[in-house]
């Protein structure tokens, strides 16, 4: 529901929703902004960039890049390969999230979750990627006309399709706010997180 350009996002960052579910999403932060205004209970927003990570973990980069790699395929980049992407590991989100609900100070407030301070481009995380899983580094990038012709296909790469301007910029997700009240959370760097996920990934296929 962010602007879909170049901006570095922040809390502060106007709602400019394109598509369907984005408009969903904006109309849903409003309701909650309003509750804080009034005060009347608890309330706080927490938001994150994309996911990737171990498990089920649901988000375009595990089912095009991570999840293809488990199975020995050749991991698919959607629109460009050489713009900034700002990716959160699921279990730093699942353990943030956490730590800001036992703190009675952060209720009131929006909050992007922590992320590692370095935006690697998908070229750069399919080669982390690859190294982690022991696989080839090489990708197919995908250009926005495919993805567009085969969401008439696939609802699947309709919801991605929804997407595609912000995949043609940098995506540069600020986590400031957080990481100065809370600093002594650890964020996983990309390496470790890639690691971890392919280390679980081969426990699940031994068991």
């Amino acid at each position: 529901m962010y602007l879909q350009d170049d901006r570095v996002q922040t809390e502060a960052t106007p709602f400019a929703p394109v598509g369907r579910k984005g408009r969903v999403r904006a109309a849903m932060a409003s309701m909650v902004l309003e509750e804080m205004t009034r005060g009347d209970r608890p309330v706080l927003i927490a938001r994150a960039p994309e996911f990737y990570g171990p498990g089920k973990t649901q988000s375009f980069t595990n089912a095009l890049m991570i999840d293809r790699l488990k199975t020995g395929r050749r991991p698919l980049v959607p629109v460009r390969d050489d713009r900034q992407r700002t990716l959160i590991w699921t279990p730093d989100a699942s353990r943030a999230l956490a730590l800001l609900r036992n703190t009675p100070d952060a209720y009131g407030q929006t909050w992007h979750l922590p992320v590692a301070e370095d935006r690697p481009n998908y070229r750069e995380f399919v080669a982390m990627a690859g190294e982690a899983f022991g696989k080839d580094a090489g990708y197919t990038v995908v250009p926005r006309w495919a993805l567009s012709t085969a969401g008439l296909f696939s609802a699947h790469v309709r919801e991605l399709k929804e997407l595609l301007p912000r995949y043609s910029h940098d995506n540069r997700f600020d986590s400031t706010k957080f990481t100065t009240r809370f600093p002594e959370f650890k964020v996983t760097a990309y390496r470790d997180g890639l690691s971890i996920t392919h280390q679980e990934t081969e426990a699940e296929r031994l068991h």
